[in-house]
């Protein structure tokens, strides 16, 4: 009985109190209600240096630490800031009332990190703040910070985008599917991202990255992911996945996959969501433990080339393992198979030598080349005078250079060179010595 009694009042004392362990997040709104202060006067003056001193004064050196880490992140300025306001005045007024709701959300908000903490227990607590941004981000983060760039997140089919240049038009899509009704499911995603290690600088790991996030939050909402990437990529996988590993291992084609509006074949942003959550839905569906399967997801290695690989080839996700796409890709790409006139490491060159033409294995893009410095470096850089120009068949590239007596030239004709087909070609090292 006096156990029973224990059990009772241990029970009650539960159902009573909060549980600390899911407690409710650290949710931080007050840069909306600076913001907006600072808006005002700032909207009632056309002196711009009037307006970057209330932006300073009044947003930015009152705002919060998340303020100035969504700052820090996205590289804001004040002059972005003052330009975003007076470019846009009526995106800013059909915005204004949304970002007033931030302050009701906390409850729903609580209610999501508990429901993440459910499928991931070591959850580490992490601060939301919303801001408002330059227009440049919905939602980011950094160390234990969620960044909530509210001007975007809390957009809705009613926002405004009659005024944004070329490049800003793909918000319209975006906005039109209402983030706002989803804040929740973004911040969840966002909170997600505190919890994994560093992204690095790779396309496939910054796809897994964003995936992981997007695939956990929706589990632990239990509701479909907002991101129109997704469902698109459900519909196309095959032809998605094709494109993804052509692209995979080419430097600079993460703007066509990731945190931009960039045109791309499928007409539809951050189809890179799609592959990083399909590779983690193969995962965690192929698991007989779920909760050890989104653990293993969360707490990846981005860093650890050889982890990510084994976690990729292990879902079967792509045609073939991550190892033989890259003999591949590496054996596809195009190549200089020849120098005229003919000159390598061991050559003694006249410096009266002014053309130099490269001859490739394929015909190339003609609006794509670039030269880098060689193993060494700036002092023995073979400077390009003036182009001359592909030839009509795009197989050969023509250059004029200005040589002196008793010198060592290197250069790199780099990836920057790349082929008709979008392939970049392999680096091939201009190298000689001109005679005294």
């Amino acid at each position: 009985m006096k156990k029973y009694c224990i059990v009772l009042l241990t029970t009650l004392f539960l159902l009573a109190c909060p549980n600390k362990s899911l407690g409710q997040p650290h949710i931080i709104s007050s840069d909306i209600e600076l913001f907006w202060s600072a808006f005002d006067r700032v909207t009632a003056t056309t002196d711009t240096v009037k307006q970057d001193r209330i932006l300073q004064e009044e947003y930015i050196s009152k705002g919060s630490p998340g303020l100035h880490a969504m700052m820090h992140v996205r590289n804001y300025t004040v002059q972005d800031y003052r330009n975003a306001i007076n470019n846009y005045p009526k995106f800013w007024a059909s915005i204004r009332d949304n970002t007033a709701k931030a302050k009701h959300l906390q409850t729903d908000l609580g209610e999501g990190v508990q429901k993440l903490k459910v499928v991931y227990p070591e959850l580490r607590h992490a601060k939301i703040y919303f801001t408002v941004g330059a227009m440049r981000s919905n939602g980011t983060t950094l160390d234990s910070m969620v960044l909530i760039g509210s001007e975007f997140a809390m957009a809705d089919k009613q926002t405004a985008t009659s005024e944004f240049p070329e490049q800003m038009k793909g918000l319209r899509t975006f906005f039109d599917s209402e983030p706002i009704k989803d804040l929740v499911l973004l911040n969840v995603h966002e909170y997600v991202h505190t919890q994994q290690s560093p992204m690095i600088d790779n396309l496939l790991s910054q796809c897994l990255y964003e995936g992981v996030a997007e695939f956990v939050s929706v589990k632990a909402m239990g509701q479909p992911s907002a991101a129109p990437a997704i469902e698109y990529g459900k519909a196309n996988e095959e032809k998605v996945k094709r494109a993804f590993e052509r692209d995979m291992f080419v430097n600079g084609k993460t703007s066509q996959w990731l945190w931009s509006n960039q045109p791309n074949a499928f007409n539809t942003r951050d189809m890179g969501y799609f592959i990083g959550y399909a590779i983690c839905e193969r995962y965690y569906n192929a698991s007989a433990d779920k909760h050890k399967a989104i653990k293993h997801m969360i707490e990846l290695d981005h860093t650890n080339d050889a982890e990510i690989e084994a976690f990729v080839d292990w879902t079967g996700f792509f045609s073939a393992p991550l190892g033989q796409l890259f003999t591949r890709y590496d054996a596809s790409r195009p190549t200089v198979v020849s120098i005229s006139p003919q000159v390598d490491s061991t050559s003694l060159v006249d410096p009266k030598l002014k053309r130099l033409t490269l001859t490739f294995s394929e015909p190339m893009n003609k609006e794509r080349r670039g030269f880098d410095f060689g193993p060494l470096g700036e002092e023995n850089a073979l400077f390009v005078q003036q182009i001359i120009g592909f030839s009509e068949d795009g197989l050969q590239f023509t250059f004029e250079v200005d040589l002196k007596p008793g010198r060592t030239y290197q250069s790199l004709a780099s990836n920057r060179f790349e082929a008709a087909t979008g392939i970049p070609m392999k680096p091939y090292l201009i190298y000689f010595t001109t005679v005294n």
